[in-house]
């Protein structure tokens, strides 16, 4: 099968005042660039999954996420690319009008099927597959935020790709997905911290060790810096995605970059960082 289109993505070093004076170094992996619809972790989550899709004989794409998920927006977009229907399911009730995101994703030909949160939570049980089966025919099921072990296969072989020139590697932190091929491709080098963007998801570390072959033990999260959860949205965060921008020439989506910039600046300005260290920060696509 033809694969995604791929642009390939330069790291670019930031610099700054309060970097200066905490004696390190900080680079920004700009994997936002790499596609303008599936960009970021969404690419390479979605890589081997969509390979699996074509060889498996599937047309049609299943998936699931809440009315502003980057990965609904990136599955409808990779199904219309590669010549798939697809299928969201959407946690929550129809709002019209719909919100970017899903219209986008309506846009692209994916067919939105709303479910009450009470059912969502039941997604992964096989009745509630059964069920989808029975309403919708055969399809290919891509997990909620693409992550499997197909997905962490695919941010693994990214992960190689980054070379050797950091200390630390910070990235935002959704279902665990990302930072599981992260570490996985990094084989127990370096340091990666992960900063989750949903509250409560102290459930993480078990579903990440789940997710990885090995007892890598290089790797910690930090959840003080969700600003309220998931798709919360706070004015202190919208200005410093604004600020950001005008200091550096890059747009942050506001779910997962904008916190995860947040939080390294934080955390650098407390001194968390040792001095002389390089930091490299994963932009991960999403919808700026």
């Amino acid at each position: 099968m033809r694969q995604l289109s791929y642009q390939p993505t330069p790291i670019q070093e930031l610099f700054d005042e309060v970097f200066d004076k905490a004696g390190v170094r900080v680079l920004i992996k700009r994997e936002d660039l790499n596609h303008p619809h599936v960009s970021g972790n969404k690419w390479w989550k979605l890589k081997y999954n969509l390979e699996e899709a074509h060889r498996q004989g599937k047309t049609t794409l299943l998936t699931f996420g809440g009315a502003y998920s980057n990965h609904i927006y990136a599955t409808a977009a990779a199904a219309r690319e590669l010549g798939f229907e697809s299928i969201g399911i959407i946690r929550g009730e129809e709002i019209l009008p719909l919100n970017p995101t899903l219209t986008f994703a309506k846009g692209c030909g994916m067919r939105l099927h709303y479910v009450s949160r009470g059912v969502y939570r039941r997604k992964e049980e096989p009745v509630f597959a059964e069920m989808l089966h029975e309403q919708f025919g055969d399809f290919y099921l891509i997990p909620e935020g693409g992550t499997n072990e197909l997905a962490v296969k695919g941010v693994a072989e990214f992960a190689r790709t980054l070379g050797t020139d950091f200390d630390y590697l910070c990235c935002a932190v959704g279902t665990g997905g990302t930072i599981a091929g992260l570490i996985s491709g990094l084989a127990g080098k370096k340091q990666v911290i992960g900063f989750p963007v949903l509250k409560g998801a102290f459930y993480l570390p078990e579903n990440i060790k789940r997710l990885l072959k090995a007892p890598y033990d290089n790797w910690i999260l930090n959840h003080g810096y969700h600003l309220g959860g998931f798709a919360k949205m706070p004015a202190q965060l919208k200005a410093f995605s604004r600020d950001f921008e005008h200091q550096h020439g890059i747009k942050t989506d506001l779910a997962y970059t904008a916190k995860l910039l947040w939080a390294v600046l934080q955390e650098i300005e407390s001194g968390k960082f040792e001095r002389g260290s390089t930091i490299m920060v994963l932009h991960s696509g999403g919808i700026a």
